[in-house]
């Protein structure tokens, strides 16, 4: 539990974006310093892919979970559905920057000859992030799933079929998977219904057998709440089955045009802030989001 929790959705190697939505919430100062005392903040995964900042963006939040720890917060990030694509070497939406940042990454092992098969450019990408590569083992220290007080967070969206499986042994199987302990990637892991490529709560408005199945989840867990990344909201974060699930992609990186948005979470109030995109200025809190309650978040997000 925490007085005061930030979300902050999609990254998508922007990191100018990253730094915009972390000192919109309170996070952090114009030098990166962490300055959100107790704090915590949790960043819903896709890190990486389709902007050329992915080293920047895995280094700061690294830097900042020591930092918060130290005064009392937390830094959590997730792994999203682009961090397991590229743990499997699926490497559809990188950029060039992307395939030049990891090009001096050593080829060793039975991972570089694996990596050795693929095309020349992603020789040294494929190096570092094959299972038990160097930001393969960065990545493995993050879950898929975490439960912050009373609310769920995931990428895409845990099911009914997530709890009964385990929470602990889905980031367990994603962990050993991402340190090469284990030979392929775990079935939880792929499909429409992963959790971290489910978008049962967050494609449009849910159904009312989603929305049950959210109940369930959140009933299981003890939770009064889901937060979740992975579908872009086109209107900005949004709420759904009677703000029983937050949904906290915005687009908010340059490749989608977004300005940032971040979730904040003070107990049973619930309210997203807004700011300016990074190139108009410094991010800073919309004065008109309202704060909300549960019960009149809903309303307020149509």
């Amino acid at each position: 539990a925490a007085e005061r929790v930030i979300a902050v959705g999609d990254l998508h190697g922007d990191v100018a974006a990253t730094r915009a939505a972390l000192r919109l919430g309170g996070a952090i100062d114009e030098k990166d310093e962490w300055v959100g005392g107790k704090l915590v903040v949790v960043q819903t995964g896709d890190q990486l892919d389709r902007g050329d900042d992915e080293p920047e963006i895995v280094e700061l939040f690294d830097t900042l979970k020591e930092r918060a720890k130290s005064a009392g917060g937390a830094v959590h990030a997730l792994s999203g559905n682009h961090e397991v694509m590229n743990v499997a070497a699926d490497f559809r939406y990188v950029t060039e920057d992307g395939f030049r940042d990891y090009k001096n990454t050593p080829l060793v092992g039975q991972r570089g000859k694996q990596a050795s098969l693929l095309p020349a450019e992603q020789h040294g990408r494929a190096a570092a992030f094959l299972p038990g590569g160097s930001s393969a083992e960065k990545l493995a220290a993050r879950p898929v799933v975490i439960v912050v007080g009373d609310t769920v967070f995931a990428h895409g969206g845990v099911l009914p079929g997530h709890v009964r499986y385990g929470i602990g042994k889905i980031n367990d199987e994603a962990r050993r998977w991402m340190l090469g302990e284990t030979r392929r990637i775990p079935d939880v892991l792929n499909g429409d219904t992963s959790p971290v490529w489910a978008r049962d709560y967050s494609d449009g408005e849910p159904s009312a057998r989603a929305c049950g199945a959210l109940g369930t989840v959140l009933t299981d867990l003890n939770a009064k709440r889901m937060v979740v990344g992975h579908t872009v909201q086109k209107t900005g974060i949004t709420s759904a089955c009677d703000a029983k699930v937050w949904r906290i992609d915005v687009g908010l990186a340059r490749h989608y045009g977004g300005r940032p948005s971040v979730l904040e979470i003070r107990g049973a109030e619930v309210r997203a802030l807004t700011g300016v995109a990074p190139e108009a200025g410094t991010a800073v809190a919309d004065a008109a989001a309202p704060r909300l309650d549960a019960g009149k978040a809903k309303a307020a997000t149509k």
